[in-house]
């Protein structure tokens, strides 16, 4: 994933018919954004591979790229967490989503105002962005996202959240500046967790 054109949307499409597996497999219509993660994340490298092919640029892909990898997961991740959690761990849910929402008002502010640049790099793309309070934004985009999966009640969702903060470790320390392209890659990959996540859902209602 990420290296190529190609890559990308090969690993979209897989991505998005096992998300669209998950859906079907509902139990619960509360577990449904957290079930139709992958269908976003996987729509996310396929708009990738657009601006791969077309040689990177400020055009509507890096654009929708930008809105898909920054203010929607800030949202959707931690009320998705939030939603699916049984009422007694609902509390300690409260303070990441309040922050995803902040932090998601702010990046969607600044990408309505500002440029938005993909440069390929190599076998990355690296994207540009002109963010005020950029370490402040990212501590607060890591704490809505991985911190609401390491605060779930469920395990599983506790591991992918521990797996994805690793994996934004590695990439930070590994590609620091395609850092955003390499790591919503890893977690397109690691949202993959959440089918078999969706197919535990009746032995989680049964207990």
């Amino acid at each position: 994933m990420c290296w190529s054109a190609t890559a990308d949307l090969v690993a979209g499409a897989a991505i998005c018919a096992l998300g669209a597996a998950g859906v079907t497999r509902l139990r619960r219509a509360r577990d449904l954004p957290l079930a139709a993660l992958p269908l976003l994340l996987g729509a996310h490298q396929i708009i990738e591979s657009v601006i791969w092919r077309s040689g990177g640029g400020s055009g509507p892909a890096a654009v929708a790229w930008a809105v898909i990898a920054l203010p929607l997961p800030a949202v959707w991740v931690p009320f998705g967490v939030l939603l699916a959690a049984p009422p007694r761990a609902r509390r300690r849910l409260l303070l990441p989503a309040a922050i995803g929402t902040f932090t998601a008002a702010a990046l969607a502010y600044f990408l309505a105002t500002r440029p938005v640049t993909a440069d390929i790099r190599g076998h990355t793309v690296g994207y540009l962005f002109d963010l005020p309070y950029a370490p402040l934004l990212v501590t607060g985009y890591l704490l809505a996202t991985v911190g609401s999966l390491l605060l779930a009640a469920d395990p599983l969702l506790r591991l992918l959240g521990a797996l994805v903060g690793a994996g934004a470790v590695i990439c930070a320390l590994l590609w620091r500046l395609e850092f955003v392209s390499t790591w919503c890659a890893f977690a397109a990959v690691a949202a993959l967790m959440l089918l078999g996540w969706v197919g535990r859902t009746p032995r989680r209602q049964a207990a």
